[in-house]
């Protein structure tokens, strides 16, 4: 029977820096893998033979991982998702060897270069039957500005990464792992914006290809967050004039959102504090005034603002800035 992880995720660990561990038994990469990622249960077949390692840097929200190991499974069940307290995505570079990804009755075989997203608040299994090597990206799901049920039906779906936009992706995340040592502070934060942003382009592109694995009310979920990206800077944006633009009604609008979990409203609040909270932490914005930032992203009301930011953050606006 496997055996259960239960520590928590380097996306909520304190750790920042680089880290680099080596398991001394299988046992101990139990432990390793759940301190890294989230709870999983795991096992081998040949647990005095395992070997496994780590290497792993926390950038903002993404933590990036290099997993180094011999044959082994791991797998997220519905009684340790019921402990989470927050959902994440993982995307799998393949590096070396093969890998299997099983999720929502779809399986992804990965091989050198192949790339894969999952969703850890549902359930999945991974399989390494040799020595294998990969790099693991994981973030909060509401760091895409995609709705998180348009990014699950690609969930375990192969991407293959010896071209198009999979393949520059791939790339990119490869040099990431290859500079983990060097990946700190602002230039840090912003390398991490950028992986993300990738990874939403290169989900768009993929959801072009198969449409017909979209659901209508998917398609019409992403073209509205499209469109609310577009123009968060505009202090009008309502609900109102997003519904106008689709030419939805905004009963239909709300009842877009209601699905996924959200409000019109706060989906627009949270995206226009994240745009902001990276901002105040870039350095091409030291010179920019908080309120300049703020009204830049819709918000006019300086006392507002804080008083928001706060809410969602736990700091001030101005202790963020500062990195306290």
């Amino acid at each position: 029977m496997p055996v259960t992880a239960t520590a928590q995720p380097a996306a909520q660990s304190a750790k920042q820096g680089l880290t680099s561990s080596v398991a001394t038994s299988f046992d101990h990469w139990k432990h390793l893998v759940a301190e890294s990622f989230v709870p999983l249960a795991a096992r081998t077949e040949d647990v005095t033979g395992f070997r496994g390692q780590m290497r792993s840097r926390v950038l903002d929200r993404m933590s990036i991982v290099e997993v180094s190991a011999t044959s082994h499974e791991v797998h997220r069940t519905p009684a340790l998702i019921a402990q989470a307290n927050e959902c994440y995505f993982k995307l799998n570079l393949q590096l070396e060897g093969t890998g299997l990804l099983i999720q929502d009755n779809r399986e992804a075989v990965l091989r050198p270069g192949d790339l894969a997203i999952y969703d850890t608040n549902r359930p999945y299994t991974l399989t390494f039957e040799e020595q294998a090597r990969m790099m693991v990206v994981m973030f909060p799901c509401d760091a895409l500005s995609l709705p998180t049920d348009c990014v699950g039906q690609l969930a375990a779906v192969r991407m293959a990464g010896s071209t198009g936009l999979s393949g520059i992706v791939g790339q990119f995340i490869r040099q990431l792992s290859e500079n983990l040592e060097v990946l700190n502070g602002p230039s840090g934060s912003r390398l991490a914006t950028n992986a993300l942003e990738l990874v939403s382009t290169m989900l768009h592109a993929e959801m072009d290809i198969s449409p017909d694995r979209m659901k209508p009310q998917a398609l019409l979920a992403v073209s509205v967050r499209e469109f609310i990206d577009a123009n968060l800077s505009d202090p009008l944006l309502s609900p109102a004039s997003i519904a106008a633009a689709h030419f939805i009604s905004t009963r239909h609008l709300h009842n877009v959102f209601q699905e996924s979990g959200s409000t019109v409203a706060s989906w627009i609040r949270s995206q226009r504090l994240e745009r902001i909270r990276r901002e105040l932490r870039d350095p091409l914005h030291n010179g920019t005034s908080l309120g300049a930032v703020a009204a830049r992203w819709g918000f006019l009301d300086a006392a507002h603002f804080s008083r928001t930011f706060r809410e969602a953050y736990g700091v001030s606006p101005s202790d963020w800035r500062r990195g306290a």
